[in-house]
């Protein structure tokens, strides 16, 4: 057996395990044919770490104006406008493909939701994050932090200039890479009304071996995480061009870290 056999005997594997829990969790009561399951699944179990990332005891009510004396406050004026060009944040060129990101924020009748927080953050081309914890032997990048925020505009749109992330080994099991990604956060009007989710590419062969992507078992709310290329967002001889709407209700919602819980 050549190497490229045994890579792809090891994908066909890792594929194959994953596919093979989600059909045990589909055979559960209220699953499976019928049922609509577009939530992460808390205790995931080809995501290792799935058991730490969720709460384990009951929920605590909290005084709502004591939390509010710790929410963020922000207003038009507190963000620039440059913050939402994550090329231009220091002196030098970053590293890998120039690209916009833009889409709408819509609650779920399609109405704009106007002056909402969009921050974003990412590993760099190489597939590394600027970050003390993230030791992957990739590059890092001075002149590419990785980090945006934006207000969006009358008609609820957002819009990013920033690098084409890489993907990134996570060890979670033998050969573990994740897709490519962007982190993203809606603030709403206060902190308790954050919400988080990750914005994919098309065509990524690492899909299929991603716990993280496929812990959401419902393959329509899978594909609402993956961006679109978009001919008229891309300019010509500067970037390329991704669309992806954040629908925040409905039978459409996308998927955020938040519906783990």
């Amino acid at each position: 057996m050549t190497s490229s056999d045994s890579a792809a005997a090891s994908q066909a594997e890792i594929s194959a395990e994953i596919a093979a829990i989600s059909r045990e969790y589909d055979a559960r009561p209220g699953s499976g044919e019928g049922a609509t399951e577009t939530a992460p699944r808390l205790d995931y179990p080809p995501y290792r770490s799935s058991i730490l990332r969720h709460p384990t005891k009951a929920p605590r009510q909290v005084d709502p104006e004591g939390v509010e004396l710790w929410a963020p406050v922000f207003g038009e004026l507190d963000v620039d406008p440059l913050e939402s060009d994550l090329t231009v944040q220091h002196r030098g060129e970053p590293v890998g493909e120039r690209m916009v990101v833009t889409g709408r924020v819509t609650d779920g009748e399609g109405r704009p939701v106007r002056r909402q927080l969009v921050e974003i953050w990412q590993a760099n081309a190489g597939g590394r994050y600027i970050h003390q914890r993230d030791q992957h032997p990739a590059a890092l990048d001075p002149n590419f932090t990785g980090m945006g925020r934006c207000l969006t505009d009358d008609d609820g749109r957002y819009r990013f200039t920033t690098i084409k992330p890489g993907p990134y080994p996570w060890r979670n099991h033998h050969n573990a890479w994740r897709p490519a990604h962007i982190h993203f956060s809606v603030f709403g009007r206060e902190f308790t009304q954050r919400l988080v989710t990750q914005m994919y590419f098309p065509g990524d062969p690492l899909f299929a071996l991603d716990p993280i992507y496929q812990s959401i078992v419902d393959p329509a709310a899978r594909d609402r995480l993956v961006a679109t290329y978009d001919h008229d967002v891309t300019t010509h001889e500067w970037a390329t061009g991704y669309r992806w709407d954040i629908v925040l209700s409905g039978s459409h919602r996308t998927v955020f870290e938040e519906d783990e819980q």
